[in-house]
């Protein structure tokens, strides 16, 4: 029988999950344990074979099993496209999309002084480095609209100016938001986005 200190010990590695407090973290070890056979066993197996497998994409930063990742290893892919995202999770939702044709490159964050975040902590060196050797001739920035976002876009502009197309991702009310609802930074962005009808 499991001791309850391992029971503890996995609430408080589950709470460390971003999205899950201690109490949710409880109540998710809770179920799982409940549904050992179902669930618990399956899942604790999947997550070693993930932890055994798992490694970034040497060439964009993607996570996959293979050194290259399938959207890299796409022979379909437009290769003088790039769009430039923050993380993985930002790539997977471009991908969801399914609007976009090109290639990636993650960049593990953006740049912060306050974190200690400088070009050489992220993948910006690399990045350069793949416009000059595969051809490069569009790079989308694709980065959330944040101070660190914009600063590391404006950063990414400067060290590509006069080498590539340079654009980023329109900004301003999502389709069906209500004015009511957005803050002001995004209504500022609309405005200034704005195109004639």
């Amino acid at each position: 029988m499991t001791d309850r200190t391992d029971i503890d010990a996995l609430i408080d590695l589950m709470a460390r999950l971003p999205g899950l407090g201690p109490r949710s973290a409880r109540r998710a070890v809770l179920h799982l344990i409940a549904k050992r056979g179902p669930l618990l066993t399956p899942l604790a197996a999947l997550m070693q074979t993930v932890a055994d497998t798992a490694r970034e994409c040497l060439n964009c930063g993607n996570i996959g099993t293979a050194d290259i990742c399938p959207i890299c290893a796409d022979d379909r892919r437009a290769t003088g496209v790039i769009c430039v995202v923050e993380d993985v999770a930002d790539l997977w939702a471009m991908e969801r999309s399914g609007t976009f044709r090109g290639r990636y490159h993650v960049l593990g964050g953006t740049l912060s002084a306050l974190d200690s975040i400088g070009p050489e902590e992220l993948h910006i060196p690399r990045l350069v480095d793949r416009v000059a050797a595969e051809e490069v001739t569009e790079v989308i920035l694709a980065l959330n609209a944040t101070v660190d976002g914009q600063t590391t876009a404006h950063y990414i502009a400067d060290q590509l100016e006069g080498r590539v197309a340079l654009s980023s991702l329109a900004q301003g009310v999502p389709i069906g938001g209500e004015l009511d609802y957005l803050d002001d930074g995004t209504i500022t962005a609309a405005l200034n986005a704005r195109k004639p009808l």
